[in-house]
């Protein structure tokens, strides 16, 4: 069950160029997103945007680096750059119509692509290493699949 306020999206390339979708519904309706949704009751938000990317575009992916983390009053978006593992693109045909791949330097000039994603892809050609990595700490009372920090 989503929750409204907690988010996620991320930034994954396969052979060069960056997974976007097309939206279908909403604000951005029409027009092309850095794939995500929303973080479930009690799930990570790394575990949230790899199950967001299975079920909008049938690739697995790994989140590797925090990006950015964007805040309003009532809601959060944690933007991952995320490593490739598997799988075709292929479009949900559902949240979203289609599936592109595209440079940043494409991406960023098309008047399809949402401002948030353009500013997401402005922030990954200056840094595409990410803000802040993954820390393999674990905590000795908790587990790595309840628990994880960036930085």
């Amino acid at each position: 069950m989503g929750n409204g306020f907690f988010t996620v999206c991320g930034v994954t390339e396969i052979d060069g160029k960056v997974l976007f979708v097309r939206h279908t519904y909403g604000m951005a309706k029409d027009r092309i997103l850095c794939p995500g949704g929303y973080v479930e009751e009690n799930e990570l938000p790394t575990v949230a945007l790899e199950r967001e990317f299975m079920e909008e575009t049938g690739v697995t992916i790994k989140a590797r680096t925090l990006l950015s983390m964007q805040f309003k009053s009532d809601q959060w978006c944690a933007v991952f750059i995320a490593d490739y593992v598997a799988g075709t693109p292929r479009s949900d045909n559902y949240e979203n119509s289609e599936v592109l791949l595209l440079t940043p330097e494409e991406a960023v000039v098309r008047p399809d692509i949402t401002n948030m994603s353009r500013e997401i892809m402005k922030m990954y050609m200056a840094n595409k290493n990410g803000a802040l990595k993954k820390n393999p700490y674990v905590p000795p009372n908790t587990t790595a699949d309840v628990y994880a920090m960036f930085g």
